[in-house]
């Protein structure tokens, strides 16, 4: 890609973004009742809008019965691809597939700080992620990047869903009482409500668990680093 990401780029990008959609499989590739671990993914750019710069990305597992860290994997890396809204996968995915090969621990679901579904080509990092993997990924995002959506009400549990048009892309999900809520879409093999529903369990604050700690430990490296 070009430095400042040209329309024919960006036509290709589209493409691909289009074919992933097309591969998202919506179903219960495991049984949700039976998870045991919940891996929460996340990255941090040095400097979000230079390019190249260094980048770090984080996976942390997390026991669900206990809602604590099992393992925590950061590397850091360079990326070389310009910081474009709604293509920002292709800057974040090969470092996300880096800490994810160098885990030890493979969880059942995977969480990623991001959109799914709730993208307009229907095909955010956790799609790309779920997809290139073929694991169980859901997208848990902190803002809402498209499509249209009533608030929840303020208590934990209650959810709206984000539509374009009549298609419904993703949940707005509360999972703390009068706090901002989430963003949960699919990312590939399993099912809105199932989503939803680890989202939940695996909530103590307004970011469930995995994610949290993700983020934490890349702000905590971030502080190591003079970032």
């Amino acid at each position: 890609m070009s430095g400042d990401g040209s329309a024919r780029d960006l036509e290709a990008l589209k493409r691909i973004q289009t074919e992933c959609a097309q591969k998202i499989k919506e179903r219960d590739a495991i049984d949700i009742n039976g998870v045991r671990y919940i891996g929460g993914m996340d990255l941090t750019f040095k400097d979000l809008k230079r390019n190249p710069t260094e980048a770090l990305a984080s996976l942390v597992v997390v026991d669900l019965k206990t809602l604590k860290p099992v393992e925590f994997t950061v590397i850091k890396t360079v990326v070389d691809i310009p910081y474009i809204p709604t293509f920002l996968a292709f800057r974040e995915l090969p470092a996300l597939l880096e800490v994810y090969d160098k885990t030890r621990i493979k969880p059942q679901v995977f969480f990623i700080d991001g959109q799914g579904k709730i993208h307009p080509r229907r095909c955010g990092i956790a799609s790309h992620f779920g997809v290139e993997t073929d694991t169980v990924a859901v997208g848990v995002a902190k803002s809402h990047l498209f499509g249209r959506y009533s608030p929840p009400c303020p208590k934990r549990g209650c959810i709206s869903y984000v539509r374009d048009k009549s298609e419904v892309l993703g949940a707005v999900v509360r999972t703390k009482d009068k706090t901002q809520p989430v963003f949960v879409s699919v990312g590939n093999n399993i099912l809105l409500p199932s989503a939803i529903k680890l989202v939940l369990k695996s909530s103590r604050y307004r970011i469930p668990e995995p994610t949290r700690l993700a983020h934490n430990i890349l702000q905590k490296k971030r502080k190591e680093l003079g970032w």
